[in-house]
């Protein structure tokens, strides 16, 4: 069995090719594999009837997660040095994602339409999703409010700040994440604005917590600022471990993600 130990953009993945063997992942392996490799998700690759290969998502408390950005562009590259090509296809539990290679360890991601209703993020009541009704700090002048919502393959919210360096993710990010507004959690971004066409963003992930990148989250902070009028629908994107590019096109409602990827360990089990 082959066993890759990658990242994108520094968001770090245990990698596990189980189309030629037989995996036992319960929650308590799953932690184990994750914390060895320091990774934030754990990756089984399984076969596929529909796409290339099938990939199952774990994050590193052992819960399953439906989609994950920067691991779909690390399976595409593992993918497509198999097979010796520049596009593949990806299935997941969120549906058939499209990885290409754009350049030397590039690889773009296209990650579907952005899921905007109220119910399909999903929040436990009806509401706007531009920004939803919550407010972190004194009732009368609360330093954080009113988050985007979106659902990316999974759900996201994202304030915009003025300054990200003033903003205590590790209390705020795990108060969010399990907010009575979200039923199944939600991933919690912070992100600042540099332009029109440039933001910064950190993301505290559902049951992995603050990451070096996260990629759907970088997808839904510009789906989430773009429907604000606050940044353009193609927009650069620093995170902690390097920089996604994101473009949200108008042709056909899709959201593109393009960025590095690394491979730090490959072994045979």
């Amino acid at each position: 069995m082959k066993y890759y130990q990658m990242n994108g953009c520094g968001n770090a993945f245990a990698i596990l090719d189980g189309r030629g063997a037989r995996l036992n992942m319960n929650a308590p392996a799953i932690a184990r594999i994750a914390k060895a490799a320091n990774a934030d998700q754990v990756i089984a690759l399984e076969h596929s009837m529909r796409g290339d290969v099938f990939m199952r998502i774990w994050n590193n408390d052992g819960s399953e997660v439906s989609a994950c950005g920067n691991a779909t562009r690390c399976v595409g590259w593992i993918v497509m040095q198999e097979r010796n090509r520049d596009i593949v296809k990806i299935e997941t539990e969120a549906g058939m994602l499209s990885a290409e290679k754009t350049g030397h360890m590039q690889v773009a991601v296209d990650m579907g339409s952005p899921l905007l209703k109220w119910e399909e993020i999903p929040l436990a009541e009806r509401m706007d999703t531009r920004g939803i009704d919550i407010k972190i700090g004194p009732i009368d002048n609360p330093y954080l409010s009113l988050p985007g919502a979106v659902n990316m393959g999974n759900p996201h919210c994202t304030f915009f700040v003025e300054d990200l360096s003033t903003v205590d993710i590790e209390a705020v990010g795990p108060l969010v994440e399990g907010h009575m507004m979200f039923p199944e959690k939600v991933n919690v971004g912070f992100a600042q604005i540099i332009s029109r066409e440039e933001i910064r963003l950190r993301v505290w992930e559902r049951g992995a917590g603050l990451t070096k990148a996260c990629g759907t989250g970088a997808c839904a902070a510009v789906v989430a600022g773009a429907r604000k009028n606050l940044i353009d629908r193609s927009c650069k994107v620093n995170v902690d471990g390097g920089e996604l590019h994101i473009d949200w096109r108008t042709i056909d409602d899709h959201v593109i993600m393009t960025g590095p990827i690394a491979v730090d360990k490959q072994v045979d089990l």
